[in-house]
């Protein structure tokens, strides 16, 4: 658990003070004297030459201080090293139970500053809903140093603290069992986002997707007991830019046993996690209306279980999607794309202007890109840069694939307009399947989360199970949006 308190000056009741360093350069330093500066100087480099590491405490002029390699990592940004870094300091701190640390910050970039707290934020996050004796995290109070800056801090903190919930959220919802979060179970947690943030909602049922021909749900989702449900959420901002509206739809299959084409047992359990798009779509739209953003935002859940029961879908079964086109299911394990057409037409169909689809949607993603890249298409340039920088921003690394249309043909089926697996590059495919749903007038992008969504080691700071991938994405392109000239 972490706690803020940010003041002009230091109080002195800090048990321990912090440097961050890059290489032999100190970045954000308490104020020491002449002489202890020097001693700084040759105590980094002994960090160099590995005689210390990094989160080791030297006493210097009777100040304890904790140097902090902001550069240990491989691989990341700048703004990333210190998430990291400030991670990595919360958890020793947390470890050894010290109570109180001082951050000096007031040297820092605003960015700089965001990017710390929620390094600290995010060791304070555990799922222990399912265990009998839940550890407890111990309380460290963090003194940040602001000097004339209290109130900008302050500002920052808070917004961190609404991002940093809705991560939480997000990766509370992920790491939850199926038989614990069916389609109606998520669809009363969007309810409850809805009346927190004063969204509109709307929920159909099965009925209602039956009446109202939202027949790729109705094709996934009539194996299960577990009905399906699609939900659409609204923010509208009494001073929303004008000309653009953000359309967001997330795959919410709670749980995937990939159907009569059913998927190996080993590491099915994985599945829990096939409604990050969902999850990560919910958090956004509810950080976007607590942070009050000047954009427009709807948001479209599309939830179904994909299960073997007497009415699942045949592999060769053709239905009519919700704009009209026909689909053959080739393999029902490709079922995200299915309940997605619902989706994209249904945000669609509230004149978005800028519309994102993001999913774990494809193995050939996950092995393409690993756990650390995002793989993502667009159908418009500055929306691809858009993302890319958003991502930057947030600390979340995209990579654009290429929509490539020669491999459309591989979708062709002699008995529908078109199949829902094509023979080549399977990432590719899907979003070309998924662009046949998106009206050409609407800037899109799709975003393939199957392999940044979850993982099964310690990767930067999620020691297991859910990411909260793309939420912190979303929130930076909605900033982008609603304060950007250059739509």
């Amino acid at each position: 658990m972490m706690k803020l308190k940010i003041d002009s000056a230091a109080s002195g009741k800090a048990a321990l003070e912090v440097l961050f360093f890059v290489k032999k350069s100190v970045q954000f330093s308490p104020v020491l004297s002449g002489k202890a500066s020097a001693e700084v100087e040759r105590i980094l480099e002994k960090i160099e030459s590995e005689v210390y590491g990094d989160l080791e405490i030297v006493e210097i002029e009777n100040r304890k201080l904790i140097f902090v390699n902001a550069a240990k990592e491989r691989g990341l940004s700048p703004l990333d090293h210190l998430r990291m870094a400030a991670y990595r300091l919360a958890k020793y701190a947390q470890k050894r139970q010290i109570e109180c640390v001082n951050l000096f910050l007031a040297d820092a970039s605003a960015e700089q500053v965001k990017s710390v707290f929620h390094g600290l934020a995010y060791a304070g996050y555990s799922f222990d809903r399912y265990k009998s004796k839940p550890k407890k995290i111990f309380a460290v109070t963090f003194e940040i140093v602001a000097m004339e800056r209290v109130k900008e801090f302050k500002k920052i903190a808070a917004e961190v603290e609404t991002e940093q919930a809705s991560i939480t959220l997000a990766r509370n919802l992920i790491n939850t069992s199926g038989s614990d979060l069916p389609p109606a179970g998520m669809a009363l947690e969007a309810e409850k986002v809805a009346k927190e943030c004063g969204l509109k909602i709307k929920i159909r049922d099965m009925k209602a997707l039956v009446k109202e021909g939202f027949n790729g749900l109705v094709t996934v989702g009539k194996g299960s007991k577990n009905e399906p449900r699609l939900v659409t959420l609204e923010y509208r901002p009494v001073k929303a830019v004008k000309g653009v509206h953000l359309g967001i739809v997330g795959k919410g299959i709670t749980f995937d046993t990939g159907g009569l084409c059913l998927k190996p047992q080993n590491g099915m359990w994985e599945m829990i996690s096939d409604m990050s798009g969902s999850a990560a779509t919910l958090a956004a739209i509810r950080a976007v209306a607590l942070l009050k953003l000047p954009v427009q935002v709807t948001a479209v859940l599309v939830l179904a279980e994909n299960a073997i029961g007497a009415g699942a879908v045949l592999p060769g079964d053709i239905f009519k999607a919700k704009n009209g086109k026909t689909v053959m299911v080739d393999n029902t394990d490709a079922e995200g794309r299915l309940i997605l057409s619902d989706g994209l037409s249904e945000a669609a169909s509230y004149k978005v202007t800028h519309l994102i689809d993001l999913a774990t949607l494809t193995g050939a993603m996950s092995r393409a890109l690993g756990y650390a890249v995002t793989g993502f298409f667009a159908n418009d340039e500055k929306l691809a840069e858009a993302v890319i920088e958003s991502g930057k921003a947030s600390c979340e690394k995209f990579w654009q694939m290429p929509l490539e249309e020669e491999y459309g043909d591989s979708l062709k089926t002699p008995f529908a307009d078109m199949k829902n697996i094509g023979s080549e590059a399977g990432a590719v495919t899907a979003a070309l399947f998924l662009k046949e749903f998106v009206p050409e007038n609407i800037k899109w992008s799709h975003w393939d989360i199957a392999g940044t969504a979850f993982v099964t080691k310690e990767w930067k700071y999620t020691a297991f199970g859910a990411t909260g991938i793309g939420v912190q994405t979303l929130i930076e392109l909605a900033r982008h949006l609603g304060n950007s000239h250059d739509k």
